[in-house]
């Protein structure tokens, strides 16, 4: 809950100092599970070995976030069948927050997940933060932030991870 507090009162700005470190590039992630909003069966990270993750750390308080998700979701829908997987997860307290937020679309190709302790395990520098996770399972690039050049960045990085043009 002091998490979570911290990130309110910080908006969508710098938010490591909030927790402890996070995952390190080139070290395994950790193992999440998360449970997806639409009532499919929990994800495990380890279960996506083999594809290219981007995991997306999101709250429905954070404007940057509110942008971003669209632009990933548009993503997600472009990337489809070339073994990358986009999973957005909610870390709103309250989960009608983040429903709300998935309401603003009537279909998402991304994965929509919720679990507000995915703050406290993985400290996101930021909000919006992207985890970017090879096939192996390791973490390769913390994308801190949103800007609007982000995602061209983020898809190239995807393409490349999985070998994909």
């Amino acid at each position: 809950m002091r998490l979570l507090a911290a990130l309110l009162l910080a908006g969508c700005a710098s938010m490591g100092s909030a927790g402890g470190a996070g995952p390190v590039t080139d070290q395994p992630m950790p193992d999440l599970t998360l449970q997806p909003m639409h009532g499919r069966a929990p994800i495990r990270l380890a279960g996506l070995r083999g594809k290219v993750v981007l995991l997306d750390v999101w709250a429905s308080w954070c404007a940057p976030c509110r942008e971003e998700l669209p632009l990933l979701d548009d993503l997600a829908r472009r990337l489809r069948g070339e073994r990358i997987e986009i999973i957005a997860v909610s870390v709103d307290e309250e989960r009608a927050a983040a429903d709300e937020l998935v309401r603003m679309r009537p279909r998402w190709h991304l994965t929509m997940a919720h679990d507000p302790s995915v703050a406290e395990r993985l400290n996101p520098p930021a909000m919006p933060s992207s985890y970017l996770i090879d096939t192996r399972g390791r973490l390769q690039q913390v994308n801190a932030g949103f800007q609007p050049g982000d995602i061209e960045r983020l898809e190239a990085r995807l393409r490349a991870l999985a070998g994909a043009r």
